[in-house]
């Protein structure tokens, strides 16, 4: 019987081997089973949120002339009312209640 896949889970068809101490390992065990976690689903998750984030905080990209004044155009824009945004910016954050 093959094994109930979670919604939008890809399957997993490569495998990434690493080594570490059994220091390390158990590190990640206890971090594992203390989120409910087995340790490749902890590893993968940990490792891709890494990974987004080291992406996500790239300070330098290049844009070809087209895709640079598209974004200067957007970032001279003004912004677009946002009657939630302006209420959540407005109220007292909930340590300071």
């Amino acid at each position: 019987m093959p094994a109930t896949r979670v919604k939008g889970r890809q399957p997993r068809d490569v495998t990434i081997n690493l080594r570490a101490n059994q220091r390390q390992r158990a590190l990640i065990d206890r971090a594992a089973e203390a989120l409910g976690k087995n340790r490749s689903d902890f590893m993968l998750e940990a490792a891709c949120r890494e990974a987004d984030a080291v992406l996500l905080d790239r300070r330098l990209f290049l844009l070809d002339e087209k895709a640079y004044k598209r974004l200067a155009a957007a970032l001279d824009r003004p912004p677009a009312d946002n009657p939630k945004l302006r209420r959540l910016l407005a109220s007292k954050a909930a340590w300071e209640r």
